[in-house]
C-alpha cells in the first residue's frame, strides 16, 4: 500500500487528496477542502487579487505541510481555470514556490477534463459503460464522452459557478430578469457543445465537482458531508429541478442554513445548479449519477501509472 497526494487549486476552492493505493485501487483516503475563491473577479479584472492569492497560499502551505508530515513523496499540484486565465499567474506560482516549496502545474481545460474522466472511471460501479462526464467548476465546465477504451469527445467551456455568478447575479435573491439572462448566457456558451454531444449516444451521465457533490448532499440533507453517501448517488432531473426551485427562490441567508450546502458555496450554488439543469435539459437526460472520484483521483492514478514504467 503506497501513499500519494494531490492538490487541486480551483477557482472556488483548493482541495487535498491523500490516497493509499494497493493493486490499482484506493483502499484508504483523506480529502480536505478550503474555500479561498482565488478566482474572485478574475473574469472582470483579468488578474488574481492580492487578497485571494494570500488566502490561497495559506491553504496550499497548510496542505503541503500535512502531506510532508505524513512523509508522502508523491505529490502533484495542479491549478485550473482561474489561474489559467490570470495575467499574473506567474507571480502567483512564484509566491507559492517561495512559501511552500512546491511547483504548480497550470493545466489546460482539456487536461483537466482528461484527469476528471480518469478519476470517474476508477470510481465507477459500471466501468464498461459509455459515459458523459459533466464537471462544473468555479470558472469552467468540462464535458467528456468516452468509455474504458478512451475519450471520444472532450470540451472545456467558460461556464463556471463563480464566473456566471459574478457576471449575471447582482441581487439577492435572483430576479426573474437576471435568471433569464443567466439562462441565455449559459445556453449561448454551451450551444455548439450541445450540438456535438447530441451526436453521441451514451449510457449514463456522471457529474463531478463541487456543484454536483453539493447537490447530492442537499438532496440527502446531510448535516455533515459523507462522501460514502454521495459517491454513485443517482438523482433524477426532477429532483434537481426541485433543488433548483428551492435555491433560486431563497436568499443568501436562507441558503446558508440549508442542510448539505456549505455556507461558503451558498452565493454561487444558484449559478452552478442552473448550468447543470440547462445542460441536462438541452441534452434530454432523465438522471445523473454523482461521483466523488474526480480529477484528484485521476491525478493520483496518473502518478501510479507513471511509476510502473
Amino acid at each position: 500500500m503506497k501513499p500519494y497526494a494531490a492538490i487541486d487549486i480551483g477557482t472556488n476552492s483548493i482541495r487535498l487528496l491523500i490516497a493509499y493505493v494497493d493493486k490499482d485501487r484506493i483502499v484508504k483516503c483523506y480529502k480536505d477542502l478550503e474555500t479561498t475563491r482565488i478566482g474572485e473577479n478574475v473574469d472582470k479584472s483579468g488578474v488574481l487579487s492580492e487578497a485571494a492569492m494570500e488566502r490561497s497560499i495559506k491553504a496550499i502551505t497548510n496542505f503541503v505541510q500535512r502531506v510532508r508530515q505524513n512523509r508522502i513523496d508523491n505529490l502533484q499540484v495542479i491549478a485550473t481555470s482561474a489561474v489559467r486565465d490570470a495575467q499574473n499567474r506567474d507571480a502567483f506560482i512564484q509566491k507559492v514556490k517561495a512559501a511552500a516549496n512546491v511547483d504548480i502545474d497550470v493545466i489546460s481545460g482539456e487536461r483537466e477534463a482528461y484527469l476528471g474522466f480518469l478519476g470517474v472511471l476508477k470510481g465507477s460501479k459500471d466501468p464498461d459503460e459509455k459515459i458523459l462526464v459533466i464537471d462544473i467548476g468555479g470558472g469552467s465546465t468540462e464535458l467528456i464522452i468516452g468509455n474504458p477504451a478512451g475519450i471520444q469527445q472532450l470540451m472545456s467551456l467558460n461556464l463556471g459557478a463563480v464566473r456566471m455568478t459574478e457576471k449575471y447575479i447582482t441581487v439577492d435573491p435572483i430576479t426573474r430578469a437576471e435568471m433569464e439572462q443567466l439562462i441565455e448566457g449559459i445556453d449561448t456558451v454551451a450551444e455548439d457543445a450541445i450540438k456535438i454531444l447530441k451526436k453521441h449516444s451514451v449510457d449514463r451521465v456522471i457529474g463531478i465537482g463541487g456543484t454536483a457533490t453539493t447537490l447530492g448532499a442537499m438532496h440527502k440533507k446531510l448535516e455533515v458531508y459523507d462522501r460514502e453517501q454521495i459517491h454513485n448517488l443517482d438523482l433524477s432531473t426532477q429532483q434537481l429541478k426541485d433543488l433548483w426551485e428551492m435555491v433560486a427562490g431563497s436568499t443568501l441567508t436562507e441558503r446558508k442554513q440549508m442542510k448539505g450546502l456549505h455556507p461558503k458555496r451558498a452565493d454561487v450554488i444558484t449559478a452552478g445548479i442552473t448550468i447543470l439543469d440547462r445542460l441536462l435539459t438541452k441534452l434530454g437526460f432523465a438522471s445523473i449519477r454523482i461521483s466523488e472520484y474526480d480529477n484528484l483521483e485521476g491525478l493520483v492514478f496518473e502518478q501510479v501509472e507513471k511509476q510502473r514504467f
